[in-house]
């Protein structure tokens, strides 16, 4: 990406669009029992309170009635049905973990298999996004946060602690790509949840190869344990790395969110904020709700004079619905230079 002088003029930057992550899959209702939905309608009129507030992606997954993260994919189907009547024009992205849900009794975080993850692409309605992790990979998520983090809540137990440190992300070569192409097929866009630059750079090689005509649309994860750590220096390499044509998103965890979301605003960048990804206020005086959280961001964005986006223009910032026929017409889409040509020589290749 590029920074012209008046890049950090909000007249020249996107509207901000805000994803919201409502549904915490990593807690237990316990944790935070004021804001985390337990029934169908609870679900829904979260997404439906977070999107009046300002967000227009949601970031989804789903609970069973006894509070554990669902892997019924009907619970998602109903869940999908439900939001998209009560709020039809919010972007659903729908977590490609499904829930972190066990396959089996007296497991605790676990991706799901191959399999069970391809059927998101079987999802009806079917959803505008679902995220997708590049290179099978370590997602310890407890490995950056601290004990005043965890204090009070189900991750301070021992046993729910390990399974959250050992977690791992299962993302092969030929399962990627054979997600994208079904994702592809039924019309639904592949959003990149990216760790570090050599999982961007994973993701350009499987556009040269024909194997990723899709938008660029990604965000940069950034929660340690095995993914990048927030701070300047890894989001600046990881920024300058992205080509001009993709559309960056900032994401972390517990008191990292707010700063990183910070800085995203002031660079034209997009945010993600939700109890998925902090429950805690900055001062750790109290829980701080989905709603709360965009609410906040909104303020601040305004405060900085960049306008937020509407459902309909976080679509067309999002490119939803847009796919290209070809290798070169993805690479010149997303900013990259084109692939080198037969006898072509020199180092430098141009982008169209």
């Amino acid at each position: 990406m590029n920074f012209l002088d008046g890049s950090l003029f909000p007249e020249n930057q996107q509207k901000l669009v805000i994803t919201v992550a409502p549904y915490g899959p990593e807690w237990m209702p316990a944790d935070f029992p004021e804001d985390i939905p337990i029934t169908m309608d609870e679900h829904i009129q979260k997404a439906v309170d977070c999107y009046n507030a300002g967000a227009t992606v949601l970031h989804l997954h789903v609970r069973e009635e006894d509070g554990k993260g669902s892997k019924r994919l009907s619970k998602f189907n109903e869940l999908l049905e439900g939001v998209r009547a009560a709020v039809p024009e919010m972007i659903i992205q729908v977590g490609g973990s499904i829930s972190f849900a066990p396959e089996g009794e007296g497991e605790t975080a676990k991706w799901l298999s191959d399999d069970t993850r391809h059927m998101l692409a079987e999802l009806t309605p079917a959803p505008d996004q679902v995220t997708i992790a590049i290179n099978t990979n370590q997602m310890n998520i407890v490995e950056q946060m601290c004990e005043a983090d965890l204090k009070g809540t189900s991750l301070a137990d021992p046993v729910n602690y390990h399974a959250y440190r050992e977690m791992m992300i299962p993302a092969g070569p030929e399962w990627v790509e054979e997600h994208i192409r079904r994702l592809s097929a039924k019309g639904i866009q592949t959003h990149f949840q990216l760790a570090n630059i050599a999982q961007l750079e994973t993701v350009e090689r499987m556009m040269r190869k024909g194997n990723c005509n899709v938008p660029l649309i990604l965000t940069w994860v950034a929660i340690g344990g095995g993914f990048d750590a927030p701070n300047l220096y890894n989001l600046s390499n990881f920024v300058r790395a992205c080509p001009d044509g993709s559309v960056l998103t900032l994401e972390t965890s517990m008191l990292n969110v707010l700063p990183l979301n910070m800085m995203a605003i002031a660079m034209g960048l997009h945010v993600r904020c939700g109890i998925e990804d902090n429950i805690w206020t900055q001062k750790r005086d109290r829980k701080m709700s989905s709603v709360e959280q965009v609410e906040q961001l909104v303020r601040i964005s305004r405060e900085f004079g960049r306008d937020i986006a509407t459902a309909k223009e976080a679509r067309e910032i999002y490119r939803i619905g847009t796919f290209y026929n070809d290798a070169d017409e993805a690479l010149a889409a997303n900013g990259f230079a084109p692939n080198r040509k037969g006898g072509q020589t020199g180092f430098t290749q141009h982008a169209a």
